[in-house]
Parts: structure tokens; sequence; C-alpha cells
């Protein structure tokens, strides 16, 4: 009798102790996701994988507003600093875009960790300046001072 109860006590503690492993590997998780986001914003990230929070990003003499606006409606902004001639040069080496080259250029399928997949959804990255479509593409339109730049999907 001693023994089963010993048992019934160890089955018990063993239990206890992988319920709160179990917990601590959820909770440890969870918070190097938002350490990993954080430290992407320091432009060291390579690709479109996390997504960011917006805020300031990257360092250089030109600097342009970037409003990144998800398929929910959701804006995030961002404020771009960046030594690259063009919009996509920039947002390519922070990591906030990636795509495939094209017959027109750069075709944006990321934005801040988000896809949009045309061929399985019917929705695109659109590029506006200024509030207007575009007319260029985002790797050849050049930073000018005091533009402002937009990724919506669409």
């Amino acid at each position: 009798m001693q023994m089963n109860h010993s048992r019934k006590v160890s089955s018990f503690i063993l239990c206890m102790v992988l319920m709160v492993a179990m917990a601590l590997c959820t909770v440890g998780c969870n918070g190097s996701k938002n350490s990993e986001a954080a430290s992407g914003a320091e432009g060291t990230e390579t690709g479109a994988s996390a997504q960011r929070e917006g805020g300031e990003l990257g360092e250089g003499s030109k600097e342009f507003a970037l409003t990144v606006t998800d398929k929910d409606g959701k804006e995030t902004q961002f404020e771009i600093h960046t030594d690259k001639e063009s919009v996509g040069e920039a947002l390519q080496e922070l990591g906030l875009i990636d795509g495939e080259e094209g017959e027109y250029g750069l075709f944006v399928k990321t934005v801040n960790g988000i896809t949009a997949d045309y061929d399985a959804d019917g929705v695109y990255w659109a590029f506006y300046i200024n509030g207007e479509y575009a007319n260029s593409g985002i790797d050849v339109t050049k930073i000018t001072e005091g533009d402002s730049y937009a990724l919506k999907v669409e």
C-alpha cells in the first residue's frame, strides 16, 4: 500500500513539473518572438519575414514616410532613413519588402511580413506616392524629400 501511494505522489509531482515546464516554454517562446521583432527594427534582418510595429528605421541622410496598409485596413507608419537612391532599394535593405523581378521591375509580394498572393487571393500590394497611385515601380522610384509613400493590399 505504501508503494502504491508513493507511485501516485511521484506521478503527481512529475505531472506538475511537466506542466510548469510547458508553461515556461510557452511564455519563453512568446517573449523571444517580441525580441526578434524589436531587434529586426535595427535593420539586421534579411527578407520581409517578421512583422514590425512601425517607427523609425534605418540610417542615412535621406528620409521619407511610409504607410503600410494590410488587407484588414490596419495602417503601420514608418519613418525611413537611408542613403539608397530608390524607395525599393531602401525598403529591401531594411527587409520591409520582398518580391520577384519581373518584366516591369520588382513585383512586391511581401511587405512588413505580410504576403499578398494575387494567384491565391486576387490581392496585391499597390504602391502610392503622396496618396496617388504610382505611375512607376517601387524599385525605380527615386526618393524625393517631402514625398510620402504607401503600400496597400488591394
